[in-house]
């Protein structure tokens, strides 16, 4: 994208890492912070096309047991999904994996403009959930359930960092012993 685009430079797996839940605006300011406003838009609106077409044609890596695990869980508790991504990201990633069914819900940063804390919260009362359970792997998936008054399960084998307070899971077939 960077080349399609005429922009110097190169991207790493590195710095893919570090701006991994971010909004739109913080990966801008993070990566992109030489680039002006509409030269962001364009170049961003650029890479996800570029992102999607190839998650369309090559599909990712869940970690083992999500897909039977997710599919398992929902049998006995709604599943919702809030995310910093694009719009279109979610229903993508849920047809690629084939999940959509097991879904109730979910919400972005796209969508709404608004930070995943005040998409959760929305999501939740959208839904009519008084008590809610956000499994995350950031520190900012942490702070946005805190913001939203949800219960927070740090899932330690993704991507992030947690407060050292923050219950923890090793593992997502731990996260289904927990609540099946």
């Amino acid at each position: 994208a960077l080349s399609e685009a005429g922009l110097p430079g190169s991207v790493t797996a590195a710095d893919i890492a570090s701006i991994m839940g971010l909004t739109h605006d913080q990966i801008r300011a993070r990566l992109f912070g030489h680039l002006s406003p509409p030269r962001w838009e364009e170049f961003s609106e650029l890479c996800y096309r570029h992102e999607e077409d190839l998650i369309r044609q090559e599909g990712g890596s869940l970690y083992a047991g999500v897909r039977q695990g997710l599919m398992d869980l929902a049998l006995a508790h709604p599943l919702a999904i809030v995310s910093n991504c694009q719009k279109g990201y979610i229903e993508l990633f849920l047809e690629w994996t084939g999940l959509r069914t097991s879904f109730r819900d979910w919400e972005c940063h796209g969508n709404t403009g608004l930070g995943k804390g005040e998409n959760l919260r929305r999501l939740c009362q959208r839904q009519g959930w008084r008590q809610a359970l956000y499994v995350g792997d950031t520190a900012g998936d942490e702070a946005a359930a805190a913001e939203a008054g949800c219960e927070f399960l740090f899932a330690a084998y993704g991507f992030g960092q947690a407060s050292q307070s923050a219950r923890r899971l090793e593992s997502f077939a731990q996260l289904q012993l927990e609540l099946v």
